[in-house]
């Protein structure tokens, strides 16, 4: 009785020096990340008459920066975020939060500002160089490579910040998503599985804000994470191929500069395909509603027709089918499957 006595204190003492420490850490972190969010604004200030992120043409500024970030291309991971979401809140019976959710999707939004800023930052040498990409702000000189840069890091701090404020484990998380979302930027210049990178980035969503609401791991949500690894990673090859010639004139890898046009379509359609029968296979796992299958046809449908419309009219319409068809497939696959866990 007296042995289990001690064990049961010393288990209580371990615990709560374990939470004592892990908390500290907490601490820790959040005032390193506020001091140096404290930092970049008295830089910001302080620099004001050379650090224009808003002038006199703040609409104009605005509008830059929105571009600089692709703003409009967060539809790509951001449905998959919110099915992280609803799934946790469907599958542990939790109710709905609002602040949850907001936060979920500012976490995302930080995120993806600070990695396409970052990004630009980066290969702002290489897209001067580059005759399609010549015209983006840093290289056009509509914003200066440091107030991307500051950009940048002041988007890395709230993305920190913010899930600090929603548990422990998406916060403890944090720095080695941002890792992986800014690290992509250095990989086409040393391998030409850069593609996976950025796939993995934003794999990240649905698995990240099932973890905010639940703090526990869980298979579901990372097969959806599976599902956004190779659906990107597919359509990110395609998009490469605009840029063949000239990533192999540059020394940089991409699968289509490395192995050629004709590979990378192959790559990217066993990839596609892969991604389809996930799809199917979270189907039968999640013995969910009819509206998934129609979410999931049309997300298949979506995929296949991509593929033919670049098959037969060329290069000219990657753009429509990296932006366009890809938006609509997160879009739908994302409604269809958030509404059939409740109808």
């Amino acid at each position: 009785m007296l042995v289990n006595t001690l064990a049961f204190i010393c288990y209580v003492d371990i615990a709560l020096i374990t939470f004592q420490f892990n908390y500290l850490i907490s601490i820790v972190i959040l005032f390193i990340c506020l001091l140096l969010l404290f930092l970049l604004t008295i830089i910001f200030f302080t620099n004001w008459q050379r650090i224009t992120i808003m002038s006199k043409t703040s609409n104009s500024a605005f509008k830059d920066y929105l571009s600089l970030v692709t703003f409009s291309h967060t539809i790509f991971a951001l449905p998959f975020a919110l099915i992280g979401t609803f799934l946790a809140f469907h599958s542990i019976d939790f109710d709905f939060s609002w602040r949850l959710l907001i936060f979920v999707i500012l976490c995302m939004v930080f995120a993806r500002n600070a990695a396409m800023s970052f990004n630009r930052v980066t290969d702002r040498f290489i897209d001067k160089r580059n005759p399609r990409t010549a015209n983006r702000e840093i290289p056009a000189g509509k914003i200066h490579p440091r107030n991307a840069f500051l950009f940048s890091m002041f988007n890395a701090l709230l993305f920190i910040i913010s899930t600090y404020f929603i548990n422990s484990l998406v916060f403890m998380l944090s720095p080695i998503a941002l890792i992986v979302v800014l690290g992509y930027s250095f990989t086409k210049r040393f391998t030409m599985f850069c593609h996976f990178v950025l796939g993995l980035g934003l794999a990240l969503a649905p698995t990240g804000a099932y973890l905010a609401v639940t703090g526990k791991w869980s298979l579901l949500p990372i097969l959806y994470s599976l599902v956004v690894l190779l659906w990107v990673s597919g359509f990110d090859i395609v998009y490469s191929i605009q840029d063949e010639e000239f990533d192999r004139e540059e020394s940089l890898k991409s699968i289509p500069a490395v192995l050629g046009k004709k590979v990378a379509f192959v790559i990217a359609i066993a990839l596609h395909t892969i991604t389809a029968l996930l799809v199917i296979k979270i189907g039968f796992a999640q013995e969910t509603s009819a509206l998934y299958w129609v979410g999931a046809l049309l997300f298949i449908a979506l995929l296949v027709h991509q593929h033919v419309l670049i098959s037969i009219k060329g290069k000219k319409s990657i753009g429509f089918a990296f932006a366009t068809l890809n938006g609509l497939a997160s879009l739908v696959y994302a409604v269809f499957t958030i509404l059939s866990f409740y109808y």
